[in-house]
């Protein structure tokens, strides 16, 4: 099996939906994705990865599932024990999580106070719980810390969402705590990271990584990446992201 994660176009966050460019990597990203054997197709609700999924599904005449956990992992509830202040889970400064060793534990970093002023581990295992039945219900069931193979298949499977949770549903796949994803890793809009089954004995399948944030499409398309989600390579770039 075959699990392609899509992060949406270039966003206009504003309206929720793509920019111009957005629009023309969505296109590109289209060109890409018709040319596989696509078996199901799954998307966020949100706007922006839906507009992305439109050029894809329009060309292959299909539809997309609409899932709610697909959404982008913006836990609002999420608090600065110090301060009491709203923080985004995946965007933290490196001096302060890097500082806390249980971040970078696979399953210990929802147990992190910052994290669990959200109630993380519910939030964190509604996504997973949704992933984890997808798989299943293509063939390979969760046994722990790798799958199953009731079933064993080639199909491919396309998911459009976001970077956020894209980490969650990588990190659970392979076993790393999405903090390290979140902030050693990007997939820039309409990037594609794959993962493969591998069932080196007959009945026991796990996930490999062949390719993170992918972004062949756009330049083979002459499409220069965005910058969204990244922040400044230098502090003095005040042209480029620091928020």
């Amino acid at each position: 099996m075959k699990l392609i994660i899509v992060r949406h176009g270039d966003p206009d966050y504003e309206h929720d939906t793509l920019t111009d460019k957005g629009e023309r990597e969505a296109k590109l990203l289209a060109d890409r994705l018709t040319r596989l054997d696509i078996k199901d197709l799954y998307c966020s609700p949100l706007g922006r990865a839906r507009k992305t999924a439109s050029y894809t599904l329009e060309r292959l005449g299909r539809k997309a599932e609409i899932h709610d956990w697909l959404r982008e992992f913006d836990t609002p509830d999420v608090r600065d024990p110090k301060t009491g202040e709203k923080r985004l889970a995946w965007d933290q400064l490196p001096a302060e999580w890097t500082a806390v060793r249980e971040y970078y534990d696979k399953d210990g970093w929802v147990n992190v106070p910052m994290m669990r002023s959200a109630d993380m581990g519910e939030y964190v295992k509604r996504v997973t719980d949704g992933l984890d039945g997808i798989i299943a219900a293509h063939g390979y069931e969760r046994c722990g810390n790798y799958y199953r193979a009731v079933c064993p298949n080639d199909d491919t499977l396309v998911f459009f969402c976001h970077f956020g949770v894209t980490c969650v549903l990588v990190g659970h796949i392979i076993g790393v705590s999405p903090m390290v994803l979140w902030h050693g890793a990007i997939s820039l809009p309409t990037s594609v990271t794959t993962l493969c089954t591998e069932e080196r004995r007959e009945g026991i399948a796990s996930f490999r990584m062949s390719g993170f944030g992918d972004i062949s499409h756009l330049y083979a398309g002459g499409e220069e990446p965005s910058f969204s989600g990244r922040f400044c390579e230098m502090y003095k770039n005040e042209n480029e992201r620091h928020d």
